[in-house]
């Protein structure tokens, strides 16, 4: 991948995120001397109490202070730290969800610390690691968190019904149909067009590719082979009744989970946290198994979600980049921070050291009945897939949203719905000025 993910076009970018943001003026390469005597760094950050966390490195680095604004995060907080970065008032440091990186280096807004990152690679997983470099021989942050997908089901139906855990995709869709004909008022789970970040996920397990680069062209893939075989999997279960097809996180998602209607959710490792809150009824009675596989004996994962913490180009040019990749490298690695981390804001760190041992040995409250809960995930989270993001997810997903919505609500095909969203993807990068191949 072209190394600035063709700088060229962070203008163009204008159109799609912020119209009034943008400027041509990057200036990544304007670094300022080190300043000099103590200094002071603001990190941009959604996460509750991570100023909790910064407090323990501050009390070891007098010379080296770091204050937490909190944000809003998602769109917004990318969209806000263009602007802050127009203006010439970007924090030094951000947190940004991994599929926001491409934008934000698209639009000169975070620094390659490469040189600053020395053996912070080791400490990930690969396919999370490729979520920082973009493909590329340059660093753009230091992963903070992950969410490899599994699956979830409710252990003491699946014996009431006496179904097998799936193990490949073509045994899920095997149980989804068994359980209809043994309970036809139930299903294994739902397929749901409201957050296209799962969506997302199993594609990039299948081995989807949505955006590559190379040179200064863009090209897109999100309605290829591998992503196809995901959405015709699903469209044929949708289609079938073997499966639900109302949107998650809604009130008759929520009962459905509750009273045992869904037996299962293809999720995240941070499933128990939202199970809490939308099914209490069934404390200590679900557990997590790997996400089933296309092909028999692989052990591949998604992602849906996680973040990173960059050093913005403003830190470079004031001189702090150094100081700011030296608190990115220590938030996301030093066993004191991901300690912290775990404790004060909950997440679970992308830091392979960190998913196994004494920092998370207790299972999550909700999965009191499965001790072994993180030991699990930590081997699930080693096959983690790289994702391939590009400067304009906000729109594909937008574009996932009406098409597959739609699709999903008539249970009609899903192959039209995928080549929409390519095509509003592709058109809104031409139009940005892009070049985009093929």
């Amino acid at each position: 991948m072209h190394r600035r993910l063709a700088l060229a076009a962070a203008a163009a970018l204008c159109g799609t995120l912020v119209l009034s943001a943008c400027s041509s003026d990057g200036g990544s390469g304007d670094s300022a001397k080190a300043a000099s005597g103590p200094v002071k760094l603001t990190f941009w950050s959604w996460a509750p109490n991570m100023d909790k966390v910064a407090e323990v490195w501050n009390k070891a680095n007098p010379d080296i202070q770091v204050s937490v604004l909190k944000q809003a995060g998602g769109d917004d907080l990318v969209t806000k730290t263009i602007t802050a970065a127009k203006a010439g008032n970007a924090p030094d440091l951000i947190q940004a969800e991994y599929q926001a990186l491409p934008t934000l280096v698209s639009n000169d807004v975070l620094a390659d610390i490469a040189k600053q990152a020395g053996s912070a690679k080791g400490q990930f997983a690969d396919g999370v690691w490729k979520q920082v470099t973009l493909g590329s021989d340059a660093v753009y942050a230091i992963p903070e968190d992950t969410a490899p997908l599994a699956f979830y089901y409710r252990q003491d139906l699946f014996q009431q019904y006496g179904l097998k855990v799936p193990t490949t995709w073509d045994e899920f869709a095997a149980t989804a149909r068994e359980l209809k004909q043994k309970a036809p008022e139930k299903a294994l789970t739902t397929f749901s067009a409201n957050d296209p970040g799962l969506f997302a996920g199993l594609a990039q397990q299948a081995g989807a590719k949505w955006w590559t680069a190379s040179g200064d062209k863009w090209s897109v893939a999100i309605d290829d082979d591998a992503t196809r075989k995901v959405a015709d999997f699903w469209s044929g279960l949708v289609k079938d009744g073997a499966v639900d097809n109302q949107p998650m996180y809604t009130p008759a998602w929520s009962k459905a989970l509750n009273d045992g209607s869904q037996l299962g959710w293809v999720s995240a490792v941070w499933a128990p946290g939202v199970l809490t809150s939308s099914a209490p009824d069934t404390k200590g009675k679900w557990a997590i198994a790997p996400l089933p596989q296309w092909q028999a004996g692989s052990s591949v994962t998604g992602s849906w979600g996680g973040s990173a913490t960059g050093v913005t180009t403003g830190a470079v040019k004031s001189g702090h980049a150094d100081a700011a990749a030296k608190f990115a490298s220590w938030l996301n690695t030093d066993p004191a921070a991901l300690e912290a981390l775990v404790k004060e804001v909950n997440i679970y760190p992308a830091a392979t050291s960190a998913q196994t041992g004494s920092l998370l040995s207790a299972a999550p409250d909700f999965f009191t009945n499965q001790p072994d809960f993180y030991a699990k995930a930590a081997e699930i989270a080693k096959g983690t897939a790289p994702a391939a993001w590009g400067p304009n997810v906000n729109v594909a997903y937008s574009a996932f949203k009406d098409a597959f919505g739609k699709a999903a609500q008539d249970k009609g095909a899903f192959a039209p719905a995928l080549t929409a969203m390519q095509q509003s993807t592709v058109e809104d990068l031409k139009k940005n000025g892009f070049q985009v191949a093929g």
